[in-house]
Order: structure tokens, then C-alpha cells, then sequence
């Protein structure tokens, strides 16, 4: 070995104090060594934290999957060419620290959408770009109130909600959907002292209803008279595959109690992880404060992109076209299945599959992945697993004429091969 090789590695040990050289009496071991380090052999990649059956992060898109945009209508080149445009917009930028709230002008163009298309009358200062949904749901429950306390949430809801609720000390209290929405009275009569309430009230989440105006005025006089918030979740947007899309919630807000909350990820793309949410004018305040010192907006590049996404008008045409899409998707997926869904319901971009009470719908959820499937078990939205129904989401915005037969005979097999709980 050369002696240049040995003398460099002494020298890197003596640097991370290990050696300690003591001249011409020689160069020894030293007394204080720090902790043995831990055996990274030993460590494996850490588990996601998800509901059964759900899809880890980083995945290929699956057939029947949940919360995906179609891939092979995802608008590449207008993204591809606008993402490079604001990449040469955003190395121009003064050499200073962006405002945490968001770009301006991309701010400026979601209220102008929000006022068109879900009848939001609001200004550029209530809006905050926000990394995608979860982001926003953690920046609101840290700003409304210290935990613990009660929030209201859908039975069956979204059960990232409910993990993320928990994470931050909040007793998350489920409150039966009917086909009008969330039932006020029995969150009433059960949780009067909540201060909070998580809905999706376009499309409930998962069972695709839309909540009646009476259902939205009782949740919005709750809301006043218990001094408490409301997060509309408004996760689909203008997606409304039958007739047009009711107007947001936060449209008939004149108590200023509804934090509307918006994403890209159904409609555009999840990779972009860019949302915005609408605050209160009461609320401003406290949210710039929060943003500007714990959670600032994501990189300038993408806002900038989606930003003239939206000026140009793609955005808009790009709804209008999937809309036509997924409506074709979900009547194929529907011919496909046949008698099983002959009273089948729509929850938004999934078909609900009922399946029997015993039947172990997560453990099929596990064993389509086997397949390259991806339906979400119906129980898993559900708070309470003594009162879950069995049944499978079936996502259908990646269903073609070419893999529906394959995909539904494969989940076939897996039903039957199945044992009953």
C-alpha cells in the first residue's frame, strides 16, 4: 500500500478525533471514543404510515387506484413547456426571500378561478399556495387552537384526516354521512363542545354525495353559534362528472367561519404537491405569522408554471376534458362489472363495490397489490371498525377499454380466493 494512501487515512481519523498523535511517541487510539454507531445493515427503509390497502408513496399508478389523475391525458407538453419557461422566470428573481404566502400573481389568479368556478368572492390576501392538502390541514389546526380539542369528521371520511388530527392532539369525533352530507344534528347532539369540523361537501369523500343547501346552512349556523371552523376540503374541484359542480361551501360564508381548501393533485398532477387554501379575513393575520416563520410556500419554479397553467386558460380546458373522460371511464368500468354494480354508486372518481359484511376487504385490498391492483377497502374510512360496511373503492381514471376486462376478472379471482372474516 502506498504510504501517501496510509498517511491520508491517519489523518481522517485524527480529524474525527479517533487517533490522537503524539509526535515522535507515537500516534495511539484515543481514550474518549464516541458511541459505537448503529449497524446500518440493521436498518430498513421505514414503514408509510397509511391506511390498508392503500398505495405507498413513490409507486407506479395502479388500476382502481384512488386520487390519480389519468396518466395518459396528463398535459406533458404544455407542463413540460411552461415548467421550463418558469424555471428561466424564477433564476431572474431578486436574490431575496419570496413571499411565504405565495407568488402574487399566482395568488391573483386562483381568486380570479375561485370567483368563476366555485362562486368564492375573495382577495389575493386571503390566499395561502400551501404544499398540497395535508400541509394546509396541519397549518390550520395549528393556527385555530391550542389541543386538544374536538373536531367533527365524516364516517366514513378520509383517513389521513384522522391520522393527521390525532398527530396534533385533536379527538377526531365521526359523524354519520346520509345521502345529504354530514348530519349536522347527530354532531350536535354528540359533540356540541367541538370546535372544528372537517367536510367535503362537493363530493363527499368516499361516497361521492353532494351535501344538500339545507345540510350547509345548519353546519354553517353550528359553525357561528359554537365559535367554532369549518376546512372544506374541496379535493375534486370542478371534477363534478354529472351536471355541473354546486358551489363551494365557503360561496355562502358570510359569518366568515369556512377555511377553504384546494388542490391540483386530482385535478393536474399530485407530483406538483401545490395547493392553496382561502382563510377568514379574521384569520389573515394569524396565518401570515405562521407561514412566515414555519411553513412558507413551495419553490417559486412550480408556482410560477401552474400559475400561467392557469392565465393561458389550460387549465380550464384540461377540466372540461377530463370531465368527458372519466365520465366515459366510469361507464366502462360500469359495463364492465355489470350485475355486481346494478345499483351501483358513484363516490366521486371511484365506483363503490358493496361486498358482503364478512368478507375481509382489506385483506383483499393486500392481495390485489399482488395483482397490480389498487382498490382502497371501504372499511378503512371508517372511524369506528364495528360499524364499517365492507366494500372496495374502485378508482377508474386510468381504466381503458384494453385493461378494464383483464383488471376485473383478476379482482374477481382474488375476491373468491378469499376466506370469509
Amino acid at each position: 500500500m502506498a504510504r501517501g494512501t496510509v498517511k491520508t487515512a491517519y489523518e481522517r481519523l485524527i480529524d474525527r478525533q479517533l487517533l490522537v498523535s503524539n509526535g515522535p511517541a507515537g500516534t495511539r487510539v484515543s481514550d474518549n471514543l464516541p458511541p459505537q454507531a448503529a449497524d446500518m445493515s440493521r436498518i430498513s427503509q421505514q414503514e408509510t404510515v397509511q391506511a390498508p390497502g392503500m398505495i405507498g408513496p413513490g409507486s407506479p399508478p395502479r388500476l382502481f387506484q384512488l386520487g390519480v389523475p389519468a396518466q395518459d391525458a396528463f398535459p406533458t407538453k404544455t407542463l413540460s413547456r411552461l415548467l421550463a419557461q418558469a424555471g428561466r422566470k424564477a433564476a431572474l428573481l431578486p436574490l431575496s426571500y419570496p413571499d411565504p404566502r405565495g407568488e402574487p400573481a399566482l395568488r391573483r389568479e386562483i381568486a380570479a378561478y375561485l370567483a368563476v368556478a366555485r362562486s368564492i368572492v375573495c382577495h389575493e390576501e386571503q390566499i395561502f399556495v400551501t404544499a398540497g392538502f395535508t400541509s394546509a390541514l396541519g397549518l390550520i389546526i395549528e393556527t385555530l387552537s391550542p389541543s386538544p380539542y374536538r373536531a367533527w369528521v365524516e364516517e366514513p371520511g378520509y383517513p389521513l384526516v384522522r391520522a393527521a388530527l390525532a398527530l396534533k392532539g385533536v379527538q377526531a369525533v365521526p359523524v354519520p354521512v346520509d345521502a345529504n352530507g354530514i348530519d349536522v344534528a347527530f354532531g350536535v347532539k354528540n359533540a356540541p363542545d367541538a370546535s372544528l369540523a372537517v367536510v367535503t361537501p362537493g363530493q363527499q369523500a368516499p361516497l361521492g354525495m353532494t351535501m344538500s343547501l339545507a345540510r350547509r346552512r345548519a353546519l354553517l349556523d353550528w359553525a357561528v353559534s359554537a365559535n367554532a371552523y369549518v376546512i372544506e376540503d374541496d379535493y375534486l374541484g370542478e371534477l363534478q362528472l354529472n351536471g355541473r359542480a354546486a358551489p363551494a361551501l365557503a360561496s355562502l360564508d358570510a359569518g366568515e367561519r369556512v377555511i377553504h381548501v384546494g388542490t391540483f393533485s386530482k385535478t393536474v398532477s399530485p407530483a406538483l404537491r401545490l395547493g392553496f387554501m382561502v382563510a377568514p379575513s379574521r384569520l389573515v393575520g394569524e396565518f401570515l405569522r405562521r407561514v412566515m416563520f414555519l411553513s412558507p410556500a413551495p419553490a417559486a419554479m412550480t408556482q410560477i408554471a401552474v400559475c400561467s397553467f392557469l392565465a393561458e386558460g389550460h387549465f380550464l380546458r384540461h377540466l372540461r376534458k377530463m370531465r368527458r373522460l372519466y365520465a366515459d371511464r366510469r361507464d366502462l368500468l360500469g359495463s364492465t362489472i355489470g350485475t355486481p354494480l346494478r345499483d351501483r354508486k358513484a363516490g366521486g372518481l371511484a365506483l363503490v363495490l358493496p361486498l358482503p359484511d364478512e368478507a375481509d376487504d382489506a385483506a383483499i385490498a393486500r392481495r390485489a397489490l399482488g395483482r397490480g391492483l389498487g382498490p382502497s377497502p371501504l372499511s378503512s374510512w371508517y372511524t369506528d371498525p364495528a360499524s364499517a360496511r365492507s366494500g372496495l373503492l374502485l378508482g377508474f381514471t386510468n381504466m381503458t377499454p384494453q385493461s378494464a376486462g383483464r383488471a376485473w376478472r383478476d379482482l374477481q379471482d382474488v375476491i373468491a380466493d378469499l376466506p370469509r372474516r
